[in-house]
């Protein structure tokens, strides 16, 4: 059974860091704690835990934080968390079997990381990140912020174990934009990675026209990783049709398929695209196409899981209906209802549909 050393950057965190440590404390085999300027009782929570609780100046370098955490982690592999992460109780026992199980030649483990949730509290956006990394394989953490461990090595994909993210509150608003230009400012160079993030960071923040700028000039140098480049095509097409350039939206959403195949995500934006326009049968043919998809997390890209499923099912059965195919749109209600059973859209679509049969029978 391999060893692991859980090692964090927390700052502020007395409503969620508990909650992070108690569902975990008893998988790892120490804990590091490093505070960045708390000025709650962030660190009396810690030391609960574990001794190993320090203190690290904050630099505006989140790699630089993490990189002095880990260097703290004394077991064979380290492991990252961010206060408001938890493993649910389904995804402890799945990790036990993993720390079990995993060969002591694997460089870096990736996990799921479920970013958001339905009402009933199911993933519907989750991606794979860099989660366990063998200490001996020395790697390290790049970036100022939306900081990544390049994996090399030997990877290892956990499938049955995911990292939920529950946020109880919102990031300090401009923090990263602020972060990234700052860095910029002082002469640092932005890789391709992370000229993708500046260009999100700056439509996050309603700068659509430097964001299009960005998104286009990451675009252009074609040095992005695929799932990247097709995610800033969904950015670039947002930027543009919120600054009422619907044809150049159209034209970034079309542009993602010059990196690979039709991804679900970008065919319910082309639904909505066209459904938006009351061009109905364009709409039907773009969601017919994602509800056939099936999501590959393998890839590595964010994942919107309701693009594989209920999206596409709740939008063909409007589309249906205001083409007059009642049937047909009951029919896609009742399959979107098998992703969201106690949705409230589908609850209204039956109701509305049994009122619309009802009053027809009744005329005739």
């Amino acid at each position: 059974m391999i060893s692991i050393s859980l090692c964090m950057i927390v700052k502020d965190e007395e409503e969620v860091l508990a909650r992070c440590l108690e569902s975990v404390h008893d998988l790892v085999d120490e804990i590091v704690v490093v505070d960045t300027g708390s000025d709650d009782r962030t660190m009396e929570i810690a030391q609960r835990y574990t001794r190993h609780v320090l203190s690290f100046p904050w630099i505006d370098d989140f790699s630089a934080a993490r990189n002095f955490a880990f260097a703290h982690g004394t077991k064979e592999y380290l492991m990252w968390l961010d206060a408001d992460d938890l493993l649910l109780e389904k995804d402890r026992i799945a990790f036990i079997a993993l720390k079990e199980s995993l060969p002591s030649d694997t460089d870096v483990v990736m996990m799921k990381y479920h970013l958001a949730f339905d009402e009933a509290g199911e993933a519907t956006f989750s991606n794979f990140r860099e989660r366990l990394v063998r200490k001996d394989a020395n790697l390290r953490w790049v970036g100022p912020v939306h900081e990544v461990i390049p994996p090399v090595g030997k990877v290892f994909y956990a499938h049955d174990v995911a990292v939920t993210h529950r946020k109880m509150k919102p990031s300090p608003p401009g923090r990263n934009l602020r972060i990234i230009e700052k860095y910029r400012a002082a002469g640092g160079k932005l890789d391709a990675r992370q000229k993708f993030y500046y260009a999100r960071e700056l439509s996050d923040n309603g700068l659509y026209i430097q964001a299009a700028e960005a998104f286009e000039g990451y675009l252009n140098d074609g040095q992005g990783w695929v799932e990247n480049q097709i995610e800033a095509c969904l950015g670039l097409a947002a930027c543009y049709l919120h600054l009422s350039r619907d044809e150049d939206g159209l034209d970034a959403l079309v542009k993602s398929f010059r990196y690979d195949i039709p991804r679900a995500e970008v065919c319910c934006e082309l639904g909505a695209y066209f459904l938006d326009r009351r061009r109905l049968h364009q709409a039907v043919f773009w969601y017919e196409q994602a509800r056939g998809m099936k999501p590959v997390p393998e890839r590595g890209g964010f994942v919107r899981l309701d693009c594989y499923g209920y999206l596409p099912c709740i939008q063909l059965c409007l589309c249906y209906h205001q083409q007059g195919m009642v049937e047909k749109a009951i029919e896609m209600n009742e399959l979107a209802a098998g992703y969201r059973p106690d949705d409230r859209s589908v609850a209204y679509n039956r109701a509305f549909f049994a009122q619309l049969l009802g009053n027809s029978e009744n005329r005739s």
